[in-house]
């Protein structure tokens, strides 16, 4: 992304605007330039402009996907400019909107946009060429060929950045991401919108505001946004060496020593992990460093420092420099804000009525958020998710919570028996099935009392694991109904939280308090159907440990928006910046996509087979 300007453009840039705040412009009823005068035709200029989906003064030439969104905006002007306003030759400028736009333009990088997608290096010598027209009072053919350019330019642009805001670039559908996004582009009417706000705005940028996502945590992290540009800014201007490797020795401990404490210090200090003040310690300070140069103690402080960098990078807060902490710290600035913007975008896919969801699970934070009717944040909680390394990745998609089952079956998809249950019954028996309380059942649901390994590898009859304490979906489940059979469910595997790393699941999703979930679920939902009083924890846990009713299945009356997401970069509650680890490559795709440039994937959805697999864990 180009987000750095020269100063000769900035300051071209500036002139410009200066120039045309001197010249006053008369407004029509619609605004801008609806009729001839003194010779001219920019109506019939613009329309043999937008008559093609091709503007060759444009970055991104191509404007198809928007053609007949341009088209009807200036019929419902009379085909009069849109941004140009003026009576006479000697008075047409741009209006008030026109500049606040091409200013948003200039800033696209503060929201995780790219400027030059809107063409932000190229209004300076567009504004400066309206300047020279108004100054000559030129109305020759060329002069209103370029006013017309001009306003059609700053049309298609405002249409792609107001789009881009508000839907995204990408259709995640095409990187199987499940999101309605066309539905979503249906219902925004972005030629309203300017119509009826944009183009008469005396605050463009409070409209822009406006149909951003509203959820807290997508402004936090916008809002770090342009602090980061800065630090990586400054990064790239004074690049230093990276910070150098344990070549396989063990993480350093506070007390021990480090060729590059100096250094070290500078890196934390960057983005204030540790405070400015703080200098390396002495050997008088660290008894343990006396037989050191002071400048390679690993001090108390320094460990302090690497523990709040480890808390924000989803690393074991612990304090030792190992290696993962060293190589996170050299990660360059510049791509996370990559991850920043890669992360808005993905907030900006979510259909508006999921935008602040009840349930909200950041699949690479390995957490989950639940709020209140309010939208305030009721808890959080650790949660597993698909392993990377198994192919079992944990989709992103958004639907509706219906139901909680309590002493779930567990109905193993034919993938997992090809690839884990045969080779275990050829290798031990059908005796293994058993022992691991798993059942057979034929087409009808009926149990199967006996068969063979062949009946197995064939696939012959389902299998199912028993109810209980040792099923892998645990003593509850949370549906939301979707083609992926990816739901929430608690784990007898409690030991996996311990994990900093958590993708070891078949692709569910795994709740750390399953039975704080189901309470939180329930008894915000509907009465105890045995006593009519609201569920309570003692309820919740005689449904889960209540042998002799298995797979009971309670409606949700009012079903929970859930949002299974991907964001390797998050600020949280508090504004603190948080950066993931890119478990899936879903990053990468979304930048490889995003570098083919304009017009971007706006292709039809394509399901990854290998998701669809039946009831996963």
């Amino acid at each position: 992304m180009n987000t750095q300007h020269t100063t000769a453009t900035r300051l071209t840039f500036a002139l410009s605007l200066a120039l045309l705040s001197l010249s006053g412009c008369k407004h029509h009823a619609k605004g801008g330039i609806t009729a001839a005068f003194s010779g001219t035709d920019y109506p019939g200029q613009i329309q043999a402009i937008t008559t093609t989906s091709q503007l060759a003064d444009l970055r991104w030439p191509n404007y198809s996907e928007y053609q007949q969104k341009v088209q009807d905006l200036y019929n419902g002007r009379d085909s009069g400019t849109a941004w140009i306003d003026g009576d006479k030759a000697s008075e047409i400028a741009p209006t008030s909107a026109a500049t606040q736009m091409i200013q948003i333009f200039t800033d696209a990088a503060q929201k995780g946009l790219d400027p030059e997608d809107y063409d932000a290096s190229r209004w300076p010598a567009r504004l400066q060429r309206i300047a020279d027209i108004r100054k000559k009072s030129d109305t020759s053919s060329d002069a209103q060929r370029d006013v017309a350019q001009f306003d059609v330019a700053l049309t298609v642009c405002a249409i792609r950045y107001l789009s881009d805001l508000h839907l995204g670039r990408i259709n995640p559908q095409t990187l199987n991401f499940d999101i309605d996004v066309p539905g979503k582009r249906a219902a925004f009417d972005v030629v309203k919108l300017l119509n009826d706000q944009v183009l008469s705005s005396s605050d463009v940028a409070n409209v822009v505001a406006s149909i951003e996502p509203q959820n807290p945590l997508y402004k936090n992290t916008e809002a770090a946004l342009p602090h980061y540009l800065e630090l990586a800014k400054q990064q790239d201007a004074n690049p230093t060496d990276p910070l150098p490797g344990l070549n396989g020795a063990k993480p350093i401990e506070a007390g021990g020593h480090y060729a590059a404490t100096d250094a070290l210090l500078t890196r934390l200090q960057l983005e204030g992990d540790s405070d400015a003040s703080e200098t390396s310690a002495s050997p008088a300070n660290d008894a343990n460093a006396a037989a050191k140069p002071a400048s390679t103690a690993y001090t108390k402080a320094l460990a302090d420092g690497v523990k709040k960098f480890q808390g924000r990078h989803g690393l074991t807060v612990d304090g030792k420099l190992g290696q993962g902490t060293i190589d996170a710290m050299n990660v360059p600035l510049h791509d996370r804000v990559k991850s920043i913007d890669d992360a808005l975008e993905r907030w900006r896919w979510l259909p508006d009525n999921y935008q602040q969801p009840r349930v909200f699970v950041n699949l690479p934070e390995f957490m989950l958020r639940a709020y209140g009717t309010d939208h305030s944040l009721a808890f959080k909680m650790l949660v597993i998710d698909g392993e990377a390394k198994g192919f079992h990745d944990t989709p992103m998609f958004v639907r509706l919570m219906r139901y909680v089952v309590f002493r779930p079956y567990w109905n193993l998809p034919p993938s997992i028996i090809k690839k884990e249950i045969v080779p275990h019954v050829q290798k031990s028996g059908i005796g293994y099935l058993t022992s691991h309380d798993y059942e057979m059942t034929d087409h009808s649901g009926k149990v199967v009392t006996s068969a063979s390994v062949s009946d197995i590898e064939h696939l012959r009859y389902a299998v199912r694991q028993k109810p209980g304490p040792k099923n892998s979906l645990g003593l509850v489940k949370f549906l939301f109904p979707n083609e992926y059979d990816v739901y929430m469910h608690s784990t007898p595997e409690l030991f996996l939280f311990n994990l900093t790393r958590r993708d070891r699941s078949h692709g569910c999703v795994r709740l750390q308090h399953a039975d704080q979930m189901a309470l939180w679920v329930l008894g915000g939902d509907q009465k105890d159907p045995e006593n009519q009083t609201r569920w309570d924890a003692d309820s919740i846990h005689d449904a889960m440990n209540a042998e002799d009713e298995n797979n009971k299945t309670y409606g949700l009356k009012t079903p929970l928006p859930v949002v299974l997401t991907y964001m390797t970069a998050m600020a949280d509650e508090d504004g603190t910046m948080h950066f993931f680890n890119d478990i899936y490559g879903y990053d990468k795709d979304l930048n490889t996509a995003l570098a083919k440039g304009r017009p971007y994937a706006q292709g039809p959805a394509k399901i990854n087979p290998t998701l669809v697999a039946g009831e996963t864990e």
